[in-house]
């Protein structure tokens, strides 16, 4: 404990550090004030009454925006329409030809791509915003005219969504960590609080001890998770030594570390995508009796063939995710650039086929655990969980705010680690990162 408090003393001893903490408190409150401003035109007493707890897809992007989608507030789109922007231009960059050259051009490229995130953004605002305005906003709780509120509020919805992309920047600008996902994650962790009462108030003292189990289960949950993210294989990678006048240069040896979950939450995000399909489409055919049984058992997160499907979705998803985000050809042609070489083996084709096997090997059981974190809330529903509590067992909620706030720790330590102080861990640096990494 006394090392606890003597680690906080030094990071806010650092100056630079200390504002950046600020900023990014600062920034985040702003966020979250927002949340609770409802959109002009709207009763909220008898938005509540109607519309109740959003499910399914809605209840997904509830839990991200901290309950503003449920509240129908100005940011009650949140960032997520960035996300599903820079999504489509990142695969854009793998699939046509002009985004791959803008990728390879460097700050410029990225500027330029970067633009064209924030273009596709507003356009895909305008049409989230008239479609969540249409589906969840009741007219018995519209106050004005209702073509007035339409159109008042898909302006507002967008410029809430590029002030959450502006304040995202900033954060990662002047604050410390990533800017956009701490905006994902203060709207998932703000609603732990009243869903951890929840859960408890439910159990009642009757349940007290099971609740105590669930705390303890979450707990190791939460540790086979970090576990999980951490984890890398590494690979060993020898550099040629070099003489330059007197002095030798190169021959150390160092590796690449190949994450066991390089794909991150983007497979589940996809296969989530693709399970809201078959209700959709079974809703056209209702008076079918096979159409009803499919939207029946898709619309059921519980049922065994929706746990399934969602299941070996993201089994198939992780090894797409993974082939287009690591490119082993590149990264054996820069090893071999640099002077570099695996031990054992050849440089060129066969470095390539040595890193690909290993990627393979790793992904496989990566994409089991990922598969199996998806779909733990479903198991935590059956065991008796709450469903809104549940949402803290496994799945993109999890994902996030684990690989969040690890990447805000590491970067708190790398300033304590510039000033000589004693690091976050007694190792001196959080386990699974190391100086001595390959640049590749």
């Amino acid at each position: 404990m006394k090392n606890f408090f003597t680690t906080i003393k030094n990071i806010f001893s650092i100056e630079e550090l200390r504002t950046r903490i600020i900023n990014t408190i600062g920034y985040l409150l702003i966020f979250r004030l927002g949340s609770y401003i409802v959109l002009p035109g709207i009763d909220p007493v008898i938005l509540k009454s109607i519309t109740g707890d959003p499910t399914g897809i809605f209840g997904l992007l509830n839990t991200f925006l901290g309950g503003a989608f449920q509240r129908a507030s100005i940011f009650a789109l949140g960032i997520m329409p960035y996300i599903s922007a820079s999504i489509v231009v990142q695969l854009l960059t793998v699939a046509v030809p002009y985004f791959q050259k803008l990728q390879k051009e460097g700050e410029s490229g990225r500027k330029r791509i970067n633009q064209i995130t924030r273009v596709l953004t507003i356009a895909i605002t305008f049409m989230q915003a008239f479609s969540y305005l249409s589906v969840t906003i009741p007219a018995e709780a519209i106050t004005i005219s209702p073509f007035l509120f339409k159109a008042s509020s898909i302006i507002i919805l967008v410029t809430g969504t590029m002030f959450a992309m502006w304040l995202g920047e900033r954060i990662t600008d002047r604050g410390i960590g990533n800017g956009i996902s701490m905006l994902i994650m203060i709207g998932i962790i703000s609603r732990l609080p009243s869903q951890l009462v929840a859960e408890g108030l439910s159990k009642g003292m009757p349940g007290a001890l099971m609740f105590i189990l669930e705390l303890v289960t979450l707990f190791f949950v939460v540790m086979a998770v970090v576990m999980f993210t951490q984890a890398i294989r590494r690979i060993p990678v020898q550099y040629a030594k070099q003489v330059v006048g007197n002095k030798v240069y190169g021959g150390q040896r160092q590796y690449i570390p190949l994450k066991v979950n390089s794909a991150g939450v983007m497979p589940i995000i996809f296969a989530q995508a693709l399970m809201f399909i078959p209700p959709l489409i079974a809703g056209l055919w209702a008076d079918n009796d096979i159409s009803i049984y499919i939207g029946t058992v898709f619309n059921d997160t519980t049922s065994w063939q929706y746990t399934l499907v969602f299941g070996i979705l993201i089994l198939v998803f992780t090894f797409f995710y993974t082939a287009i985000t690591v490119n082993p050809n590149q990264i054996a042609d820069d090893m071999k650039r640099n002077g570099g070489f695996i031990p054992g083996v050849k440089p060129g084709k066969q470095t390539s086929e040595f890193i690909d096997n290993i990627l393979t090997r790793i992904t496989f059981p990566g994409s089991v655990f990922l598969a199996i974190v998806a779909i733990m809330p479903t198991f935590a529903v059956l065991a008796g969980v709450t469903p809104g509590f549940s949402q803290f067992y496994g799945g993109t909620s999890l994902l996030i705010m684990v690989g969040v706030i690890l990447d805000t720790l590491a970067q708190i330590e790398s300033y304590l680690l510039m000033r000589h102080y004693e690091g976050m861990m007694k190792s001196g640096r959080i386990k699974g990162r190391s100086q001595n990494v390959a640049v590749a």
